[in-house]
């Protein structure tokens, strides 16, 4: 395998600079329109239930980086160092937009999903910075041919705030004090935004093309297994904490639908990752998982729409 992916590091993708900034927009609106739909009873009935709140934390934004971390090490020299940083970015991102929308469709618990997705979302502009650099140097420690990661937290710091932190309070405070105008903006914003960025993913795959093809083999699979576990991960982890299979449901599809369109975003800023380092692995992982996580996630939601819910501890 890993001849395969030798060369794919240091490939230079075909995206420019404007291609980047577009992706940026989307991802903020995408952001602003989540936030739209969070009112503040949904952080109220997560302090009230508290198992709820520290499961879905646990499981993405700490289990979910481990197991990852100890995945790359498993698979050793298996995979090349960007393909293994990859993945480590994608688990180190906070939960996708679009899980609200599967967790519906799987008969999950809906007001659980937006409640994790905004504090996740929240979380990201402290714990996506801290997640890559700590478990990425450990990789670098464990691996001799990786150089220890050299980034400006400082600037990842500021375009996490700048693509997810601001989108999401402006969002809020729009729910809170223009309510009307938030409920008629959430659906065609979201729709659209959504639409927009998947547009914009496969434009770079195109312009990408036999790149893509050359390594898809390796790195669906990749993608596969490492989807795989964030969902079992969720669910596991709901389980442990003894919550109902609804909210079961909802942990899986939060922590396997993963936000990795921000970590092209952050790949593709010359602040945050100079262009000189090898990231065509890592973009090509990143990439690959923005959309296998909605093919994965919506044919779970499938699967679980004809299942029963009435699983598990109530909780």
């Amino acid at each position: 395998m890993k001849e395969s992916l030798a060369a794919l590091d240091y490939i230079r993708l075909d995206f420019s600079a404007e291609s980047s900034a577009t992706i940026n927009v989307a991802l903020a609106l995408i952001m602003f329109g989540v936030a739209l739909d969070i009112k503040p009873e949904h952080f109220k009935n997560l302090i009230q239930n508290p198992r709820q709140l520290i499961a879905g934390v646990l499981s993405q934004a700490i289990l979910l980086p481990a197991a990852t971390f100890g995945l790359v090490m498993a698979l050793g020299d298996n995979i090349t160092v960007g393909v293994a940083l990859g993945m480590i970015l994608v688990a180190a991102c906070p939960g996708g937009n679009i899980s609200n929308f599967i967790t519906s469709f799987a008969r999950g618990n809906v007001a659980l999903a937006v409640s994790l997705t905004a504090i996740s979302t929240i979380l990201a502009v402290i714990m996506t910075p801290f997640n890559f650099t700590f478990w990425g140097n450990m990789y670098a420690q464990a691996n001799s041919l990786v150089r220890p990661i050299e980034l400006d937290w400082r600037e990842l710091l500021k375009s996490v705030m700048m693509i997810l932190g601001l989108p999401m309070a402006l969002g809020m405070l729009c729910s809170v004090y223009m309510p009307r105008l938030a409920e008629r903006l959430i659906k065609p914003l979201r729709q659209a935004s959504l639409v927009f960025f998947i547009v914009l993913v496969v434009v770079a795959f195109t312009k990408n093309f036999d790149i893509f093809i050359n390594h898809i083999t390796y790195v669906f699979l990749l993608v596969l297994i490492h989807n795989g576990i964030a969902l079992g991960m969720g669910y596991l982890t709901a389980s442990v904490f003894g919550l109902s299979e609804t909210n079961r449901r909802t942990l899986s599809i939060e922590t396997g639908i993963h936000n990795s369109g921000l970590g092209l975003a952050l790949l593709f800023n010359p602040a945050v990752f100079p262009p000189d380092l090898p990231l065509g692995g890592m973009a090509i992982v990143a990439g690959w998982w923005s959309i296998w996580h909605i093919v994965s996630g919506t044919a779970l939601a499938f699967y679980w729409q004809r299942k029963s819910t009435l699983v598990g501890v109530k909780d």
